[in-house]
């Protein structure tokens, strides 16, 4: 198959371009007087926390070069955290601790860093290296998800998570992000990362992709992908839902991740998600867009618009599946 398709094939596929999802759904469906709510990520945090929805727990916020040279007795108590920039994007800046050895500290990746390192990381991150336009930041430390053990065969040392994307309200589109050893224990797809499309109705796996090439196994665990069901389906999607009423933004990227003990959290929230779960799912978001456009849905209840998407939306109602092997997002 050719690596491009033609932009009248790709609309014909139902795919969501990226002018049409800026202008006809961010621009009219996302005020954006709601967008730093979910771009600075302490100030989601705070947010989902004030509503009562489950999130990693907050542990240290970090304003000044004061704050970062007391640092250490913070660390001390914790054994193992996650450091992250407030206005950080991409998975830039996040700086994942698993353990301490001696005086140093290990990360995912097995990499041994010293409290100078550390300190550095927190500094850039203040000074805005790795936020959004390199505007000043602060960081954050918030406690590390342990992992439900049903990913321990799916993913590369790091976190896997799940990417649903929510219109008013309605979970329309899932996606599952699996660290590999080429992405550096990242779930960023532009890294290398496995993008596992998911049936909207079970969570089953449709198919995964790396690089926009199909996968039917991980490169580093060598598990089969094809069997991949994730758990708390049901409960991942009211999470999703929900965040309609938190955020009032109805185009909306929710980030999840299922931690061992408390199960489905939140871990971010977009309101510019990103195209390429259309490719994981060998799907266009266009059909099912205007599908929930063309209904009423003022009066539904979480539990009902997460019901309406499992039986309309499932990739096994529909008629087909769209051939976009290859596609890059920036050509949709």
């Amino acid at each position: 198959m050719s690596a491009w398709i033609n932009p009248l094939t790709l609309r014909r596929k139902g795919i969501l371009g990226m002018n049409r999802r800026n202008v006809g759904y961010i621009s009219r469906y996302n005020d954006r007087r709601y967008f730093p709510m979910v771009d600075n990520k302490l100030t989601t945090k705070q947010v989902v926390a004030e509503a009562g929805l489950a999130a990693p727990n907050l542990i240290k916020v970090v304003n000044t070069q004061h704050d970062i040279e007391r640092v250490q007795e913070d660390l001390a108590e914790l054994g193992e955290f996650v450091a992250k920039p407030a206005q950080g994007s991409g998975g830039k800046g996040i700086l994942v601790v698993t353990g301490q050895v001696g005086d140093r500290y290990q990360k995912a990746s097995g990499e041994l860093i010293s409290l100078a390192d550390v300190k550095r990381h927190l500094t850039n991150t203040l000074s805005g290296l790795h936020s959004l336009g390199g505007r000043t930041d602060v960081a954050f430390f918030e406690e590390l998800v342990k992992v439900s053990p049903y990913f321990d065969q799916f993913s590369h040392e790091g976190v896997p998570d799940i990417r649903l994307i929510t219109f008013k309200g309605f979970p329309v589109m899932g996606m599952l992000r699996l660290a590999t050893k080429s992405s550096d224990g990242k779930a960023n797809l532009h890294q290398g990362a496995i993008g596992v499309g998911l049936d909207i109705a079970t969570g089953q796996a449709i198919r995964a992709v790396q690089n926009n090439h199909l996968v039917t196994h991980h490169p580093d665990t060598g598990a089969s992908l094809e069997d991949i069901a994730v758990p708390n389906w049901h409960e991942l999607l009211m999470l999703a839902a929900h965040c309609y009423e938190v955020t009032d933004l109805g185009y909306l990227g929710c980030d999840i991740v299922i931690d061992r003990q408390r199960g489905p959290l939140i871990l971010e929230l977009n309101a510019r998600p990103g195209l390429s779960i259309q490719i994981a799912n060998d799907m266009g978001l266009l059909p099912r867009l205007t599908h929930i456009e063309g209904k009423k849905t003022r009066r539904m209840s979480i539990e009902e618009r997460v019901d309406y998407a499992k039986e309309h939306f499932s990739p096994y109602m529909q008629a087909s599946q769209l051939p976009l092997d290859h596609i890059k997002e920036q050509t949709a």
